[in-house]
């Protein structure tokens, strides 16, 4: 199996089995964004205790990549302080750009599924949409 090959079954897993799908009853902040180009919707909840991010939620509609990338991301920053979700969105935003990124501190895991979308510069909107409401969410915090 070739890595593209695994690289998208990662990427169905998550678009077909979505991790942390649902909604808070209470107590989340909740940022609702979509992407006009191609209609993706998102809406993230963050539940925030002392600086950190207690637990991700997120609702949408929109392509496997975009979908994929929202419950990669929710897995991701569960635990993680705002600042240190700030540095992985960062992180995230470069490979988007097709930069090679430094994994040593944030491990990407599944994640790094998503690199090769960077080739696709019309898909790169779709990939980066939870990201953008995860930062969206922290400036409302603030």
């Amino acid at each position: 199996m070739s890595l593209d090959d695994l690289y998208r079954r990662v990427i169905m897993d998550h678009y077909q089995r979505p991790r942390n799908r649902g909604r808070f009853e209470d107590g989340a902040v909740t940022i609702d964004m979509n992407n006009p180009t191609c209609g993706d919707r998102i809406s993230l909840q963050l539940r925030v205790e002392d600086g950190k991010i207690k637990d991700a939620k997120f609702l949408g509609e929109g392509c496997s990549i975009s979908q994929a990338s929202a419950s990669m991301m929710t897995e991701a920053i569960k635990g993680l302080s705002i600042e240190e979700a700030l540095r992985l969105s960062g992180l995230f935003s470069e490979m988007m750009q097709g930069k090679e990124v430094d994994t040593e501190q944030f491990p990407l895991e599944d994640i790094e599924a998503l690199q090769g979308v960077a080739k696709f510069p019309a898909r790169i909107k779709c990939a980066t949409l939870a990201w953008k409401a995860l930062e969206k969410g922290v400036k409302q915090l603030h």
